[in-house]
């Protein structure tokens, strides 16, 4: 079996120093975007749990604040006004559940600006949405690999709306440029990253 890249681990212990010292006093803000599949959650997760001392970070994942399966340009313009901005800012950030089930807007979430911001899903790196973030982050993985990821994690519900949502993402991906916001770019075509990740150089 492959392994992905040696240094992939050491690079997003690199970034989130830099990250930590580009906040400054403020807590920082790390945005992962990527592809359906790339493993989106499972390096937000990763970085909630190796993240060093001090307030835990906050995770918000994109899946839930999307407005349906059409609802991935509605939620990208969204989550700048409504959360980064005010977040870096310090004023009241917070998003808006959607109720996949009741197929409508659900409740809003307020977010703690004394607590280190996570946010991972597709479409998270606008242009305006990465200028805000201290940490950048874009995953990327083969595309049979991808596919297999994520119709294993959402099965039928998923299925059904492939095509539809990869045509969203391409549109996305054409007008905003993601990967090119990015200031990390990561391989996860073999997940977990070889070699430990962990944070050093922080307070």
């Amino acid at each position: 079996m492959s392994s992905s890249p040696p240094d992939e681990a050491s690079r997003l212990n690199s970034a989130l120093v830099d990250a930590a010292a580009r906040a400054g006093e403020r807590p920082p803000l790390v945005l992962i975007d990527g592809p359906s599949g790339a493993g989106k959650s499972s390096l937000a997760d990763l970085l909630v749990r190796i993240w060093p001392g001090g307030p835990r970070p906050q995770l918000v994942r994109m899946d839930d604040i999307y407005p349906g399966w059409s609802g991935l340009d509605r939620a990208s313009a969204a989550v700048g006004p409504d959360l980064l901005e005010p977040f870096v800012a310090g004023k009241h950030p917070r998003w808006q559940r959607w109720d996949w089930a009741g197929d409508t807007a659900a409740e809003w979430h307020s977010v703690s600006t004394d607590r280190p911001l996570i946010v991972e899903g597709c479409g998270t790196l606008t242009r305006a949405n990465a200028s805000l973030a201290d940490l950048a982050v874009w995953l990327d993985a083969d595309d049979a690999v991808r596919k297999e990821r994520a119709l294993r994690r959402d099965g039928m519900s998923f299925a059904t709306h492939w095509d539809q949502w990869q045509h969203d993402f391409d549109a996305y991906v054409l007008r905003e440029s993601p990967r090119g916001n990015a200031t990390l770019v990561l391989d996860v075509t073999t997940w977990p990253l070889a070699g430990p990740v962990s944070v050093t150089g922080q307070d």
